[in-house]
């Protein structure tokens, strides 16, 4: 079992014949994602060969979905072309757009969103600026590597992409599920408590790693799904510990004032929710392994 990305996915890249794209959709494949097109307008009708993996490439996402029964799409389009990408992808109705792109304007994050939220939310959005998803073994939509770990019993979700890898590394004895990483955007799609909801459901995610950061009330907020919904054991890393705080930390998303937003703050309402809180990337990893293994 995993969640939102499985064997079966049939995977297409807006933006693959780029340099990005070009880089990503070759480790994807190397993972055994997949990947049945690729789109570009200005291409469509060609292929890229991927050491002898021939992908074609299409004019639209519309096109793509009718030609190869794709219902997944990656994002490695440029930040002043993102919003007009995943407007695309939502009007094609493809269940699950993940938005890899980093730096988009809040203000075209905020318009897809709401747009996607107009149309029903029948495509899925996982990002921007995010590593994407992994499901070990079976597929990988985005640049996490999918060499650090293997499939196991944890479930993960993160808003960042670098503490995703030394995560999923650190218990790759264990293993996991599926490991998404939702972004840090002041705007995102997915959200932590829509990844907890499906861990919660999958019978095969035994524990779940949550990792956020500094500002906002994401945490909190999760936390109160948490202590009304979850049952299975979850541990938790809030990252921004030593930040001073009033300052814009950037990848956070927001700014840190009062109590609102602090690390500490975050890691108090998790642990009022059962939450088990480690102070350290490392210190979380062992707190999972102790539940899991003892």
């Amino acid at each position: 079992m995993a969640i939102f990305l499985k064997k079966d996915s049939k995977v297409i890249v807006q933006g693959m014949t780029g340099a990005t794209g070009m880089k990503h959709t070759k480790l994807m494949l190397g993972d055994g994602t997949n990947i049945v097109g690729g789109v570009n307008p200005r291409k469509a009708g060609t292929s890229v060969d991927f050491d002898g993996t021939e992908v074609p490439v299409f004019g639209s996402v519309k096109e793509a979905m009718e030609k190869t029964g794709a219902n997944v799409s990656v994002l490695f389009v440029p930040p002043a072309f993102a919003k007009a990408a995943v407007v695309e992808a939502i009007d094609a109705e493809i269940p699950l757009a993940v938005v890899i792109t980093e730096g988009i304007a809040v203000h075209d994050s905020a318009a897809f969103w709401a747009y996607a939220k107009s149309k029903g939310n029948k495509t899925r959005i996982i990002g921007p600026n995010c590593p994407g998803l992994i499901t070990p073994g079976q597929s990988n939509a985005g640049i996490i590597p999918g060499d650090i770990t293997k499939p196991g019993r944890i479930g993960l979700v993160s808003k960042s992409g670098t503490l995703t890898y030394q995560m999923m590394y650190e218990l790759r004895d264990i293993g996991f599920s599926s490991a998404v990483g939702i972004g840090g955007d002041p705007v995102i799609g997915t959200t932590h408590i829509d990844a907890l909801a499906e861990f919660e459901a999958d019978p095969d995610t035994d524990l779940i790693v949550m990792i956020g950061e500094i500002g906002g009330d994401a945490e909190e907020r999760a936390a109160d799904f948490i202590k009304a919904n979850v049952t299975k054991p979850v541990v938790g890393y809030v990252a921004g510990f030593t930040a001073p705080e009033g300052k814009t930390m950037g990848h956070a998303g927001a700014i840190v004032s009062g109590s609102s937003g602090t690390a500490q703050a975050k890691k108090e309402a998790l642990e009022a929710a059962g939450v088990k809180v480690g102070k350290t990337p490392s210190e979380t990893a062992r707190l999972a392994r102790e539940i899991l293994v003892g």
